[in-house]
């Protein structure tokens, strides 16, 4: 089993889609890098299975050029992507690494092909000539959540990522696993995660890189209240989350961050205020997804809405310890993600959204009950029940993109995180008849029966039963 950080589980990028957006641009960076200083003459790039039948919808397409440009998904200024994309369109021309240009014409440079490769239904190879005559061929596959292998090093990614240090001195592959460990520490979760994370990184680099990741976070719900509009890609889908934030509010504005949260906290906190504000914290980070906007990958891009609903509807109507509770809930929450990860998947092209929104539900289930002071054995079982009630749960996006029924799907995973912590926290552990890892062998069972057209191939569900009004070329 590989070692899993809270920032693999956990890293800012550009939305739509980790798998479809933020994978294939990881594998265009690290095409760049195999080639090096060798310049290149010609370059193309074939996308299969549900990167090519929805790829168009998830940005893969724009993603692939990005990469192959150089840009950076936590750096780029996303305001910006447009004007990159559109040079390259009007010119025919890509700037390798920004650097020198070849010629490329999207619709003929980047082919879609519908068929699967053996080993991921999200597979996508890079072809490029090189000047000296060479062909180098590479394929990569995009696993879910933003993680990458390449085809025949599918197994090395520990050793590539966090190169000559020990191993975590507490393993953990299952839910077993942690419970040994709590027995023998005493420690809560947290803390466990915390002592392995200290063998990849010092307590310094931790808590600026989760502070960091909760700032990316808050900043994409600030945005995303206050930005009104319809969303890109044709379905014209209007932003909710600025006229939810405008009622709630009275219409009150404010300055920054900070008076907005500020103003939350004190203007009506009525019980159905609380959780229409929950609905418009996720609402607002997956239109900002939907918009190529900066989201984190929790544990992906369209399940990223849930978990800072969560962490945000808590850090404003609960007592907290601020910084202190944020470091305990992120840590938790992405113990609780690598388990799926390992024991099941977080793509959604294997598992449908369950593997998605059900995952990140548990993450934040989980996250928000051990602040709440429950027991790991509590979190464990907060976790179990949030999955519990997503197990079969298809995805089914309607013309490819992550908006219908993908935004509001993150609303319903924050609600059932804060009704499997509230159920948890009641719950006596040692009468639960449902483990987190039978739980999660579960879900890799009924993803394992799903039919590929509820996979993230829009070719069921929702995808073919919605008419919707598709605009002319």
């Amino acid at each position: 089993m590989e070692e899993i950080s809270v920032f693999d589980i956990f890293k800012i990028g550009v939305g739509p889609s980790s798998s479809h957006t933020m994978g294939p641009w990881v594998a265009a960076l690290s095409f760049l890098k195999q080639i090096g200083t060798r310049k290149i003459i010609t370059v193309k790039v074939k996308l299969y299975g549900s990167l090519a039948k929805t790829g168009r919808g998830h940005g893969t397409d724009i993603a692939v050029m990005l990469g192959l440009m150089g840009h950076e998904p936590k750096t780029i200024k996303t305001k910006k992507i447009d004007k990159y994309i559109q040079q390259v369109e009007k010119t025919s021309l890509l700037k390798i690494s920004g650097t020198y240009t070849v010629p490329f014409i999207p619709i003929e440079n980047i082919e879609f092909l519908y068929t699967n490769l053996p080993a991921h239904p999200n597979a996508l190879t890079f072809v490029a000539i090189l000047e000296d005559e060479t062909k180098l061929e590479e394929t990569y596959y995009s696993i879910g959540g933003g993680f990458v292998t390449q085809e025949g090093d599918q197994d090395a990614r520990k050793e590539k990522q966090y190169p000559n240090h020990p191993k975590f001195p507490y393993v953990i592959n299952t839910e077993k696993d942690i419970l040994k460990w709590v027995k023998e520490t005493g420690l809560p979760i947290s803390q466990i995660v915390m002592k392995n994370e200290l063998s990849l990184r010092s307590r310094k680099e931790i808590r600026k890189g989760i502070l960091e990741i909760w700032k990316t976070m808050k900043a994409c719900i600030h945005k995303g209240c206050h930005t009104r509009g319809v969303l890109p890609g044709g379905l014209d889908v209007e932003r909710r989350a600025y006229r939810f934030n405008d009622k709630l509010l009275n219409g009150v504005q404010t300055k920054n961050i900070d008076d907005w949260v500020r103003l939350i906290q004190v203007v009506n906190p009525s019980f159905s205020n609380v959780i229409n504000w929950t609905s418009c914290f996720a609402l607002a980070v997956n239109e900002e997804n939907a918009a190529f906007g900066r989201v984190v990958t929790a544990p992906t891009n369209g399940a990223a809405g849930v978990i800072p609903a969560v962490l945000m509807f808590y850090l404003c109507f609960y007592p907290n310890k601020g910084n202190k509770d944020i470091i305990k809930f992120i840590l938790t929450a992405s113990e609780i993600g690598s388990l799926f990860k390992k024991g099941s998947t977080i793509s959604a092209a294997l598992g449908g959204c369950q593997a998605e929104i059900g995952v990140s539900s548990a993450m934040a289930a989980a996250g928000l009950t051990e602040c709440l002071g429950g027991t790991p054995q509590q979190v464990l079982i907060a976790a179990e029940i949030a999955m519990e009630h997503h197990l079969g749960l298809t995805c089914d996006p309607i013309q490819g993109l992550v908006q219908v029924p993908c935004i509001e799907r993150n609303t319903m995973g924050a609600m059932k995180a804060l009704t499997a912590c509230q159920i948890a926290l009641t719950s006596d552990p040692t009468k639960a008849k449902v483990s987190l890892d039978s739980v999660i062998k579960t879900m890799k069972e009924t993803a394992l029966d799903m039919s590929d057209k509820y996979k993230e191939t829009s070719e069921g569900g929702l995808a073919i039963n919605v008419s919707v009004r598709v605009p002319e070329c």
